[in-house]
């Protein structure tokens, strides 16, 4: 059995070694070890300030945590399994630096609100950083579309030829949506920064401590009025998850189409050395493992968020050990998002490029201009649906012969309806065919531009 420091004279004996292994969590919440000493600071302080101890301790506590800040930094401070977590840990070695009076910082604290607030400073730092990341893969976004914009590709839908675009008006759909996990996270950032300290194991503490004193000492913006939801939500590791996932949908929507670009069968791009590798049996490969990686990293993410659902589902009120669980799917989950923001925007900086002509031909040698032709038709008073039907029997003809509507000559026009004249070859020439969707959001050049503009103000002004 292992000997047992942590638990009160209520325990006669100490864990066995295997279930103390099982319990421990110090391997993994090692990573809150800077954020628990932050909250330990303030707490210490607190103490002081409302004399549940004296100034001195107060100092001697706080000169004590930031010698265990400097200790870990340093490479010094490696806690073991017998510490079980790094809140005892923490305690543990202040204990040994400042003696008996390390003991009293858990005064008026418990775990429960000591993890929670932990948790919380840790994921505000981290969503802060991932928004950062965020806001430099939209400025590449815009860099990498203000030089494409009358660069055209093919648009799709059901995976089918639809009608060209501007490559820049294709970006710019991406940075909608991280404009939209930008948002987001500032969103779940106020939620997650409040502080549940002072809430105790679950129903407050009797010591008069000042909790406001405290949030003011961390930046948090608000305290938990109820001391049972203060211990035991986890909604806000739930909405970071959630968020989390909608980014690496993202990312993995954009690596799909990057690895159907790259194919043979598309060539829309090429990619670079510096982000592809080679096959260790076929010499000519070059594959697109960033977009590959990142779309199978995807569902580590999902598979964090469906099991922070499961966790909580069937939680009674306040806190239980299954919520040890919590951390590591929110360390992997942000590691896993920042990678792969850091590997995408590498890719789509220097890692890729995308091919002119051979998107100049895409464009060229399909039908994705036969709504023009009704769209024509409908401008010369033909009503539409009996245009759009005449256009599907000349697209039909066409395939027959084995031509584009390009090919036609003016007399076959003109044979199907009167009122085709010589400017029909402007109107379903690719280029026109862009420019002409100049509706608000669409992809006619002058839209693009302003969506550029648009793009780059919210970037200068949020």
């Amino acid at each position: 059995m292992t000997k047992q420091t942590t638990w009160s004279q209520r325990f006669e004996s100490a864990l066995h070694p295997a279930i103390a292994r099982f319990n421990a969590s110090i391997g993994f919440d090692i990573e809150l070890i800077e954020y628990d000493l932050t909250g330990s600071v303030a707490h210490a302080k607190m103490l002081a300030r409302t004399g549940i101890i004296s100034p001195k301790e107060g100092e001697q506590l706080v000169a004590g945590l930031e010698q265990i800040r400097s200790e870990y930094r340093e490479g010094k401070f490696n806690p073991g399994i017998d510490a079980e977590d790094v809140h005892f840990a923490v305690e543990r070695r202040l204990t040994e630096i400042a003696g008996d009076v390390g003991k009293k910082l858990h005064t008026a604290r418990s775990r429960n609100d000591q993890v929670g607030t932990d948790t919380r400073l840790y994921l505000r730092d981290q969503i802060s950083h991932i928004r950062t990341q965020v806001r430099e893969f939209q400025s590449v976004l815009l860099n990498l579309a203000e030089a494409n914009v009358e660069t055209l590709i093919p648009g799709y839908t059901h995976l089918q030829r639809a009608q060209p675009l501007s490559l820049a008006h294709h970006l710019l759909a991406y940075f909608e949506m991280l404009q939209r996990d930008w948002t987001r996270l500032g969103e779940i950032y106020q939620r997650v920064n409040i502080s549940p300290l002072g809430s105790g194991a679950l129903a407050g503490t009797t010591f008069p401590i000042d909790r406001h004193y405290v949030a003011k000492e961390l930046q948090f913006s608000g305290i938990y009025g109820n001391s049972l939801d203060g211990v035991s939500d986890r909604d806000f590791a739930i909405e970071f998850l959630c968020a989390a996932s909608l980014i690496m949908v993202h990312l993995s929507r954009l690596s799909e189409e990057i690895i159907l670009w790259a194919s043979q069968e598309f060539s829309f791009v090429t990619l670079k050395d510096t982000c592809s590798t080679g096959s260790s049996i076929m010499p000519q490969k070059k594959n697109p493992d960033v977009p590959e990686l990142v779309r199978g990293k995807t569902g580590r993410v999902f598979g964090h968020l469906q099991a922070m659902l499961v966790l909580m589902k069937g939680l009674p009120l306040a806190y239980n050990k299954d919520l040890q669980e919590d951390k590591e799917a929110l360390f992997d989950s942000v590691k896993t998002v920042q990678g792969c923001l850091e590997a995408t925007t590498i890719l789509l900086r220097e890692g890729l490029e995308f091919k002119r002509e051979r998107l100049a031909e895409a464009v060229a040698e399909d039908f994705s201009n036969a709504t023009d032709v009704a769209d024509y038709l409908a401008s010369k008073g033909v009503p539409f649906r009996e245009a759009y039907n005449l256009v599907g029997k000349v697209v039909r003809t066409c395939l027959a012969a084995g031509k584009l509507l390009k090919d036609l000559s003016l007399e076959e026009w003109k044979e199907l309806h009167p009122a085709f004249e010589d400017d029909i070859y402007n109107a379903i020439a690719p280029t026109q065919v862009v420019a002409a969707r100049n509706s608000y959001g669409g992809t006619g050049f002058e839209q693009v531009r302003q969506a550029l503009k648009n793009a780059h103000e919210r970037l200068v002004a949020e």
